[in-house]
């Protein structure tokens, strides 16, 4: 796992790819494409509503503070608005 890029960097818009998804938990996790850090999310951070995002798919987001630390937020396919 990369190390986790500056916190400042954390709030713009990002790229990566779902890597991991549970559906019946609602957890999963995207790699970073620019820095390779893997971010945690929860199913209601996905973006259209949905709770359930495929594995391996590209995604556009961005990562906030959460409660459980910084996650990442407002989760959109690629073709996607985001």
């Amino acid at each position: 796992m990369a190390s986790a890029p500056d916190p400042a960097a954390a709030f713009t818009h990002r790229h990566g790819v779902v890597t991991a998804y549970d559906d019946h938990a609602g957890l999963g996790a995207i790699t970073d494409a620019s820095t390779g850090f893997v971010w945690p999310f929860h199913c209601t951070r996905i973006a259209d509503g949905s709770r359930t995002i495929q594995v391996g798919g590209p995604v556009g987001f961005r990562v906030e503070p959460q409660p459980s630390g910084l996650e990442a937020v407002m989760i959109t396919t690629d073709d996607e608005p985001g």
